[in-house]
């Protein structure tokens, strides 16, 4: 028997390290717990626990390290960063496939996860040309003009869905600002955060001005509290981005705290067939539902049911393993099953069944769950309102456009929100009302593109500022303001 072969697994199993001074370090405390893959439920690695002396040293290392960061001509940095990116396109394979073991991607997807990341590392790079500051003749005599200054050392907290991208969120454009940046990196994935560190460090970044710091609970909050830390960045659940702004912002640290999603795409009986199926499925299923643009709440408006038809066909003919990965672990694996029975208990009419496909051959060990559709699903329903953060696409009807829109605005989240048509004057309206940051017209994942930023709204983002594009520089930085006086002037002004 021949199994086809949809991943690169190690070979061996991966010895997880911090990275603190430019020197890989096992914990202080001797703890680990092995990193799973979800294709095989077994074991590819370990990672470190870290504790909060773990932390301070690594914060201790950094901040030695950014004062001569701080003082090196942003042009140099760019140069490294770019030393960086062209090392990510040489191993983009190697950091597709290690990312695809631990998070259960496929591995196109974990590719064009890298990539992602990328466009922000070439952004990074692009601001030694576009931030120039500014400088101004305020009254005779009198200049103001603004730098943009590092804050110092800064911390970067980020998820198991994109193991690559999430982080390259953060750090490309801190470091290029002048930061040192520690990153504590989910522990379910820790390591394509570990070959990315060791391409930092062959790009030539100084030891210190890029650490790593493994762990769980204890760690997040060691960074949080932490007095040298200046900023914290977490992208993550509501719940927990919640409780990591609180945190760090309690300690008057600057903090910028993604949370989940419920995002809304509607359907209206206009819509092109072709762009509305691929994107509505493209939506649901890519990541396996595992991220938070993943459009999971179909509102459907008037007579939408040949379309819907049509979107359960497709479903139904993705193969696992090929077109859609694995779920991250056992324990939301058994509750997204669990959730789909309790659709059926409230009322829903399950369409799609997506739990008795059998796993790709070879990999029947891992986590793996079909693509399923809810339909007849109310808004009141647990399937509709909360964050299933899995392949399950639920679909609500309503009559009007204006019911549509009235059961986004009344979710607590705000992260992104689509419309398919192909009335312009439907976009305009929907786009006009939409409480959420990210919206789509005829695309089920309205994600940025570099330079515009990715950021949502409400109960999807605690703190100011966007993550990346030109919010993540403001975020990741400060502005100086010098007021300049050179010579006495025969005028007299508030600024004498």
């Amino acid at each position: 028997m021949i199994v086809t072969q949809l991943v690169n697994l190690p070979k061996a199993p991966i010895v997880g390290k911090n990275l603190i001074g430019g020197e890989w370090q096992d914990p202080s405390n001797g703890k680990r717990i092995d990193v799973i893959s979800p294709y095989t439920g077994a074991a590819i690695g370990t990672v470190p626990m870290s504790d909060a002396s773990d932390v301070d040293r690594a914060v201790q290392a950094a901040k030695l390290a950014q004062v001569a960061w701080k003082n090196t001509p942003i042009r140099e940095r760019t140069q490294v960063l770019f030393n960086f990116r062209n090392l990510v396109l040489d191993r983009i394979e190697d950091l597709s496939h290690l990312a695809a073991a631990e998070c259960g991607k496929t591995v196109a997807e974990a590719r064009a996860g890298v990539l992602k990341g990328v466009e922000i590392i070439e952004f990074a790079s692009s601001l030694q040309n576009m931030d120039d500051g500014a400088s101004l003749e305020v009254s005779r005599g009198v200049t103001c003009e603004t730098r943009r200054e590092p804050l110092g050392v800064v911390a970067g907290i980020s998820p198991f869905n994109f193991p690559a991208m999430v982080p390259m969120w953060m750090y490309p454009t801190a470091l290029t600002l002048g930061n040192a940046f520690i990153l504590k990196p989910s522990e379910k994935v820790p390591l394509t955060a570990d070959l990315s560190g060791q391409l930092l460090l062959e790009a030539g970044f100084p030891p210190g001005i890029f650490s790593i710091v493994h762990g769980g609970k204890e760690t997040v909050e060691a960074l949080c509290d932490h007095p040298d830390i200046q900023a914290v960045g977490f992208v993550g659940s509501t719940p927990i981005a919640k409780a990591v702004y609180s945190r760090a912002t309690a300690t008057g640290k600057r903090a910028l705290a993604l949370g989940g999603a419920k995002n809304h795409f509607i359907v209206v009986p206009d819509a092109d067939p072709d762009i509305t199926v691929d994107g509505v499925v493209r939506s649901f299923t890519g990541c396996a539902g595992q991220r938070c643009m993943a459009a999971s709440l179909m509102i459907a408006v008037g007579d939408c049911d040949a379309l819907i038809e049509k979107i359960a066909a497709h479903t139904k003919t993705l193969t696992l393993g090929v077109d859609m990965g694995a779920i991250i672990d056992k324990g939301p694996h058994e509750r997204l099953h669990g959730d789909l029975d309790q659709a059926v208990k409230e009322g829903a009419k399950l369409i799609v069944d997506g739990r008795g496909t059998p796993a790709p051959e070879g990999y029947e060990s891992g986590y793996w769950l079909a693509p399923s559709i809810i339909d007849g699903a109310t808004f009141d329903m647990e399937c509709a309102n909360r964050e299933l953060f899995g392949p399950i696409l639920s679909i609500v009807h309503v009559k009007t456009l204006d019911e549509a829109i009235a059961l986004q605005q009344k979710t607590p989240y705000g992260n992104a929100y689509s419309v398919f048509t192909t009335r312009g004057a439907t976009a305009r309206y929907v786009i006009e009302r939409a409480e959420a940051t990210m919206v789509g017209v005829n695309v089920g994942v309205p994600v940025p593109r570099e330079p515009f930023a990715f950021g949502g709204a409400k109960a999807s983002k605690f703190g100011s500022h966007d993550m990346t594009g030109w919010g993540g520089v403001e975020f990741w930085s400060m502005q100086k303001k010098i007021t300049s006086k050179w010579s006495l002037q025969p005028d007299v002004t508030w600024m004498s």
